[in-house]
């Protein structure tokens, strides 16, 4: 017992860094095709109705006239960025949904990158999606160039030049060799030391699903309300098999067996 509370004393500051998610809302996907259909659908729950929220449909009926009119990529890019904040993106709150964004407009760096992930998709733009240790971000490759997205930064959130890309990722990356540490911390805000991170991957938008339903796990972690944790955690862990979901899975397990004495694994 000494020996698990060491354990989970050590990891509990690290769990709290996660992007939690707790709200629910209808989503609508009616002018989404197939593909985007099931993108779309991994961010949210099961029981949540696909019915038309307005902010979306707004956003994807201003978003198509532009589309439709601008032949200019990075200007179209522009918009993009420029109308998803003005119409989704409007608080930046840790631990917010998908669900949450939609509904009320609280967004963290993962359901900000997942809303921006699902247009850059839908317009065609040649993107990846960015997991390190603490935030989520991504990287668009227009015309020999890379740019970088940054969600949670309403102003200068839109980084072209190569110096500035440069100086973006060197937070990220020391000299492009990262340094080890532990692969169960947590997400966490735009705010963050990353001077000692160690992840530094690239993952598709069905990932970035199982790493919101990671999140949403961190928050019933932290309630000890494990049951929940571990159903989310093993959801999160069929879209994203990663040792981050797997570590705060089995920390859940036993956490659950040491306080209320019964073994959720049967």
């Amino acid at each position: 017992m000494k020996t698990l509370l060491s354990f989970f004393l050590f990891y509990l500051p690290l769990i709290s860094l996660g992007i939690c998610q707790e709200n629910a809302v209808e989503a609508s996907i009616s002018n989404f095709s197939e593909s985007e259909k099931a993108s779309f659908s991994l961010f949210l729950e099961q029981s949540e109705h696909l019915n038309s929220p307005a902010t979306w449909e707004e956003l994807l009926e201003e978003l198509d006239a532009k589309a439709a009119k601008n032949k200019d990529s990075l200007a179209l890019l522009r918009v993009i960025f420029q109308k998803t904040h003005q119409r989704l993106l409007k608080n930046y709150s840790q631990h917010s949904t998908f669900s949450a964004m939609l509904d009320k407009g609280s967004y963290d760096c993962v359901s900000g990158s997942a809303a921006l992930g699902l247009l850059l998709d839908r317009y065609g733009y040649a993107f990846d999606v960015i997991e390190t240790d603490y935030h989520v971000f991504i990287q668009v490759y227009l015309g020999g160039k890379t740019l970088i997205l940054e969600s949670t930064l309403p102003v200068g959130g839109m980084i072209t030049s190569a110096t500035a890309v440069n100086t973006y990722l060197s937070n990220y990356l020391d000299q492009g060799i990262p340094t080890p540490r532990n692969v169960n911390e947590g997400l966490a805000g735009a705010k963050i030391d990353a001077a000692e991170n160690s992840t530094f991957r690239k993952v598709t938008l069905t990932e970035l699903a199982g790493l919101q339903h990671y999140n949403e796990a961190i928050v019933q972690f932290n309630k000890q309300e494990y049951k929940i944790a571990i159903d989310l955690l093993t959801k999160a862990l069929t879209l994203y098999p990663t040792e981050r979901i797997e570590g705060l899975k089995d920390l859940s397990i036993n956490l659950a067996y040491h306080s209320y004495g019964y073994n959720i694994r049967k």
